[in-house]
């Protein structure tokens, strides 16, 4: 199902389950799959549309949702599931604009659908050389993921009705697809080819299109033991995704964010403010009686001394959030000022160290980095936009033709409740959602200063000292070294080049 969901499962005298299917020589032939329960492991869609509610409606539409959910679950059960489907769209959708779902869809679903993949069902899913997702969710909603990160070919869904950009919260003809929708609508989709040869179900109301086809098997309820398809096993990795939620909402969960706001605001502004006015060696102790967790590995560098002449230390980090330079000041003890690509103008009135905008002219950049270090230790993030995922972006390697001072970090956190990132969102809320986080946690590593024998200054172009480093803080973290971009993730993420 699309919302609520539990459907009929008495399908054993009908089709075999699932498990008996052979894969052999299916390149060929032609799939049709049912989406919620079959192709993955969940039932319920709630957490999908609570998500579209929350990143694109915020707190308060996410309430009324979860107000609705009860009425869709009623009518669901007893009365129609077409209408407790409607309801959950109405809520969902009414007054949205159809854009902002369509970002949504693209840039922050893909993450959770490809954690979910059911492994018997894409097993013989991906074996198929055609495939097809007949489902009871708003086309909007599913078919970026299902196309572009699981090749599907056809995907035929629920189609939600707008007006002037809007989506209305109604839904088109022939309504919502359950039961014998989702066959007429196969029909009229292959009425001039073949039908599939294969057909997958989880329940009785998926049986009008699997009787239309050769073969059908029946994806049994998955059971907690049961693991998602790895994200390695997929044909294309997420390694770019937005949003601000880290977790799956369930009813449950999507009350406990919407108590919990109005407390996490105010315990981030706390923590916003003790790092902003406390002097920063008190920085690493507040953080800790405030919650917030901050771990120091590896032996830093000690100061610049201006009285010798020595320039400063060139910090390069990964680069996870905007907060990357003020936990590498923490752990150090005294404020680092930092360079940065982007950075809203609430977050630098905030910031507890100096911030230094690029202007991506190269030789302009170049000489005001250079001025920098001339006055102490400094921190550059040269990956020019952050990752949420365990891949490092391609380093920028103007850093390199800098100065031989270069000492890498490799930076860490986790956070159990936001993201303290933005592609798509105002970013000068990203410090906040971070520090609203009940008890996030950052990991800097310090590793050794790079020998002057693999700097610039003992012939070695700027690019392989870029990468070496890429190279020495991906073992460090076990990440992955890519070739993306920042235009590349904004690209993907908000349709633009990044530039703000």
């Amino acid at each position: 199902m699309a919302g609520y969901h539990q459907k009929n499962l008495d399908h054993s005298y009908q089709f075999p389950a699932i498990e008996k299917c052979k894969i052999h020589g299916r390149e060929n032939q032609t799939v049709v799959t049912d989406l919620d329960g079959t192709l993955l492991r969940g039932r319920s869609s709630f957490p999908y549309f609570a998500l579209v509610a929350f990143e694109v409606g915020g707190v308060l539409r996410l309430l009324f949702l979860l107000l609705a959910s009860p009425i869709a679950g009623i009518l669901y059960y007893f009365i129609s599931e077409s209408a407790g489907i409607r309801v959950l769209i109405f809520a969902t959708f009414a007054g949205m604009k159809v854009s902002d779902i369509e970002s949504v869809s693209r840039a922050v679903l893909p993450k959770f659908y490809s954690s979910d993949l059911h492994p018997e069902a894409w097993r013989v899913f991906s074996a198929c050389g055609k495939r097809c997702v007949l489902t009871a969710n708003p086309t909007v909603m599913v078919e970026p993921f299902l196309k572009e990160f699981l090749g599907a070919d056809l995907v035929l869904g629920t189609e939600i009705g707008s007006w002037r950009g809007r989506a209305t919260g109604l839904v088109k003809q022939p309504g919502v697809l359950v039961g014998s929708n989702k066959a007429d609508a196969l029909l009229k989709a292959f009425k001039d080819v073949t039908l599939p040869e294969l057909a997958l179900g989880d329940s009785k109301t998926d049986y009008p299109y699997m009787k239309l086809c050769k073969e059908g098997y029946i994806v049994p309820p998955a059971i907690a033991e049961l693991k998602a398809v790895k994200v390695e096993k997929l044909p294309k990795p997420v390694v770019f995704h937005d949003g601000r939620l880290v977790q799956k909402l369930t009813p449950f969960k999507a009350l406990i964010i919407i108590l919990w706001i109005p407390v996490g605001f105010f315990l981030a502004c706390l923590r916003i403010a003790a790092g902003a006015l406390l002097p920063m060696p008190f920085v690493y102790y507040a953080f800790w009686a405030l919650g917030v967790r901050v771990y120091i590995k590896g032996t830093p560098p000690p100061p610049a001394k201006k009285s010798t002449g020595q320039t400063g230390v060139l910090f390069i980090c990964s680069h996870r959030t905007l907060l990357d330079p003020i936990f590498l000041s923490t752990a150090l003890g005294r404020p680092i000022p930092a360079v940065t690509y982007s950075l809203s103008r609430l977050s630098e009135i905030i910031s507890p160290i100096k911030t230094v905008r690029l202007t991506r002219d190269r030789t302009t950049d170049a000489n005001m980095i250079k001025k920098l270090l001339k006055e102490g230790d400094l921190v550059i993030c040269p990956e020019g936009t952050t990752c949420r995922e365990p891949f490092l972006l391609r380093f920028s390697a103007l850093f390199a033709e800098l100065t031989n001072e270069l000492v890498p970090v490799a930076m860490s956190n986790k956070m159990s409740m936001f993201h303290g990132t933005t592609a798509r969102g105002w970013k000068g809320m990203d410090p906040f959602y971070f520090f609203m986080n009940p008890s996030p946690a950052y990991e800097v590593t310090f590793l050794n200063k790079l020998p002057y024998e693999l700097t610039c200054a003992d012939g070695k172009s700027s690019h392989d000292v870029a990468n070496y480093i890429q190279r020495m803080i991906a073992s460090t973290l076990s990440y992955e070294c890519t070739n993306f971009t920042r235009k590349d993730k904004y690209k993907m993420l908000a349709g633009n080049d990044g530039t703000v």
